[in-house]
């Protein structure tokens, strides 16, 4: 279950994406990290807090965006102009998924090793630390590291 749909499809049920009143699927994706280090660098973010660990329990493997390609270039932050930014191909960093269950998770310990590895990579390419990370819907499926 590694193509785009069948991802996306797998996030949204996993993690209820789902419309409260019309029912729609919403649209999931992978991580943005040039997004996410844009925010950092101009709101002067200090940590991240990760949620939803838990819906990618059970898939080959994760995607993390880490630039763009526009008109054959490859960029590794959002372009300032709107007209590129719709002109963008995100490019994707293929990680190893897991199998293991992650929901539920209280401490780093309790998480498969390419979880962790994630986690890692995505503190790496947006310069700022995961401090906080939910793996489940209730308020003790919070680690706070």
């Amino acid at each position: 279950m590694c193509d785009a749909e069948n991802a996306g499809k797998h996030m949204a049920e996993k993690g209820h994406e789902f419309g409260a009143t019309t029912g729609r699927p919403r649209r999931t994706g992978w991580f943005d990290a040039p997004v996410v280090q844009h925010a950092v660098r101009i709101n002067g973010v200090t940590g991240l807090a990760i949620t939803k660990l838990d819906v990618l329990d059970g898939l080959d493997e994760v995607k993390l965006c880490t630039g763009y390609e526009l008109n054959g270039e490859l960029l590794k932050s959002i372009p300032a102009c709107c007209s590129e930014l719709d002109a963008v191909t995100p490019v994707y960093e293929t990680l190893p998924g897991w199998s293991e269950n992650t929901f539920g998770a209280t401490s780093m310990d309790q998480l498969p090793a390419n979880a962790v590895a994630l986690l890692k990579r995505i503190e790496s390419v947006c310069g700022c630390p995961v401090i906080m990370l939910s793996t489940g819907p209730d308020r003790n499926h919070i680690i706070h590291l």
